[in-house]
């Protein structure tokens, strides 16, 4: 399909540096879009000034909750190249999502050529410090208008973007984190491996909750025994627990990030040994009394690599390698960022140029 352009120029509003780029709140003057009807599949594929949707009162995804999501960053560094991170990832994983909601897939390279479009339309809105990116929110949704139980027949694709810093107010230092044991966000079975709207709204009560007590994030257990650890609410988490890396296996509930994907490969690559298997809290608490929990880190686009200095669990803290960033959080988060900004060279063929 041939992409039409109907974009607006304007000097760009914002100052894009770390300081003042706070995430989600700035938006590039101009958006992808692309619509959806079953008899006429993908249509219409274009780049427009940054508008509302207009849309039915009755249209599906605000009822029946059709609406899936994705999230990857532009970066302009070495050579002022603009360059992707594993953007056909995103792809794949997008069309995962589609198919668990019922919603139609998108030919991954059509993908990746919208993305590309968008990001060199709005090129000169990427900042440049190292630890800014532009933010790319790929996103689809039911559009129908009907009121009944079943999939929609019509969709929105759209592509919006957004100059960003660091995600959490702590940047890289370490992060508090509850454990979350009343409430639960999926279940085996679910759609909790899929991107999809549903899955951020259930995470909400929980998470509000855990901020008002000053913590940053929940750490989710398993809804059926309340016992084996999942994933936080914006990333997946990893523990050092001796020598080892261990993370949670994906089980079917818990998101398979692409930033976690890429510290195994690192890790493997570095000799480190890895491994992906149930981990309980028991296990962690109990390794944490030992001194044989050396680190945790979450992972994910957003924050790319977070140390997490504190576990709080059942009322008590348990301090992680004395509340500091431990060696192999700093090395992932140096040598990911590094291959980002084009530093370091791309052994595994990851980055993306925008040209």
């Amino acid at each position: 399909m041939e992409i039409r352009y109907n974009f607006f120029e304007q000097k760009i509003p914002v100052q894009l540096t770390g300081n003042n780029l706070k995430f989600g709140t700035n938006f590039t003057h101009n958006m992808f879009i692309m619509d959806y009807k079953d008899v006429n599949s993908w249509y219409n594929p274009r780049i427009v000034p940054y508008a509302n949707f207009i849309l039915d009162p009755a249209a599906s995804c605000l009822h029946y909750g059709q609406s899936i999501f994705e999230g990857l960053k532009a970066y302009k560094g070495s050579g002022k190249k603009i360059r992707l991170f594993r953007p056909f990832a995103n792809a794949t994983r997008f069309n995962k999502s589609a198919k668990r909601m019922c919603m139609p897939v998108i030919n991954e390279d059509f993908f990746v050529q919208a993305v590309k479009a968008i990001v060199k339309i709005d090129k000169d809105w990427i900042p440049t410090e190292k630890g800014t990116s532009l933010y790319i929110r790929p996103f689809m949704f039911a559009s129908e208008a009907f009121l009944g139980v079943r999939p929609s027949n019509e969709y929105i694709f759209s592509i919006i973007l957004c100059p960003v810093g660091a995600y959490y107010p702590e940047g890289f230092n370490p992060v508090k984190i509850y454990v979350e044991d009343k409430y639960v966000r999926a279940v085996p079975g679910g759609i909790g491996e899929a991107k999809t709207c549903g899955n951020y709204a259930a995470s909400l009560m929980a998470s509000v909750e855990a901020q008002s007590k000053g913590f940053t994030q929940v750490l989710w257990l398993d809804a059926v025994q309340r016992k084996y650890i999942e994933e936080v609410g914006t990333m997946n988490i990893f523990f050092v627990i001796n020598d080892t890396v261990v993370t949670p296996l994906l089980s079917g509930s818990i998101l398979p990030g692409i930033t976690r994907d890429s510290v195994i490969a690192l890790c493997r690559r570095w000799g480190l040994k890895v491994e992906e298997r149930p981990i309980s809290i028991d296990e962690i608490i109990e390794k944490s009394q030992k001194n044989e929990l050396k680190e945790c880190f979450g992972t994910g686009t957003a924050a790319v690599i977070s140390p997490v200095g504190l576990l709080h669990y059942k009322g008590e803290d348990f301090m992680v390698n004395g509340g500091n960033t431990g060696k192999i959080a700093q090395r992932l988060f140096d040598t990911i960022t590094d291959i980002q900004y084009g530093e370091q060279p791309d052994e595994f063929g990851w980055m993306e140029l925008v040209e």
